[in-house]
């Protein structure tokens, strides 16, 4: 798993990729949270970083499926799969060393919006006056919102050798669990049942790890989305 590991984050940083989606990802939420008027924390007069975690997820439903549409789908495409599967590695590994690599490199994405926090505690009135656990469990739930993307993104790059495809896939099934299911519970057509609906949407689950309180429940049910995402990339993988 290890070898996968490095041969994954080898393969990130010697190409453009890794570098365009982080520049990518700091530029537009840079841009949501200083510039744009109807966003921006300085127009906000609060120190508080409810916009970035707020805004950030809707960034990381494109991004994430960009970073791991490639990782199993273009392993199919050339062949380099097959090959790899006759290693003494096993296909849990495999996913697992993917999953990994792909989930570092959104954590290092993350890390230089620590800038932020750092800034609004300076310019808090009197300083440091910003709910500090409050950021900490929104990075947790941030964290943990990424790596059920990404295990996501990869079971969609499992499913076809078409890397278009597999960011589509991608992109559609983390909007569903994300935002899909929170709005067909508001519909109220499955009656007593929207409640529970509700509280499977990933947004739900998100919003209650920013509140300061980390619930073992929210983040046990984030941790077995992953493991359940990995284990159909896996089981794609035996197929």
């Amino acid at each position: 798993m290890l070898a996968i590991f490095r041969k994954e984050i080898n393969q990130f940083f010697s190409s453009p990729i890794a570098y365009i989606i982080m520049v990518v990802f700091l530029t537009a939420v840079g841009l949501l949270l200083w510039v744009f008027p109807d966003t921006s924390l300085l127009d906000y007069g609060y120190a508080d970083m409810g916009s970035f975690f707020n805004l950030t997820p809707y960034v990381m439903l494109f991004l994430v499926p960009a970073v791991t549409m490639r990782s199993i789908a273009e392993e199919v495409r050339t062949g380099t799969l097959e090959w790899l599967l006759t290693k003494p590695v096993s296909r849990w590994s495999v996913v697992a060393g993917k999953f990994l690599a792909s989930w570092l490199l959104v954590a290092l994405m993350l890390v230089p919006t620590l800038l932020y926090y750092v800034t609004l505690y300076q310019l808090g009135s009197p300083v440091g006056n910003i709910d500090s656990a409050g950021v900490a469990g929104s990075y947790i739930g941030l964290l943990l919102l990424a790596g059920v993307f990404v295990a996501i993104g990869l079971w969609a790059s499992s499913l076809n050798d078409n890397q278009v495809v597999a960011f589509v896939l991608g992109v559609f099934f983390c909007f569903l669990l994300f935002m899909g299911l929170s709005e067909i519970a508001g519909l109220n057509v499955l009656g007593g049942l929207s409640y529970y609906v509700s509280y499977f949407a990933l947004d739900e689950q998100y919003q209650a790890l920013g509140r300061g309180l980390i619930d073992s429940r929210n983040v046990v049910y984030l941790l077995s989305l992953i493991v359940f995402f990995l284990l159909l990339t896996a089981n794609r993988l035996k197929r």
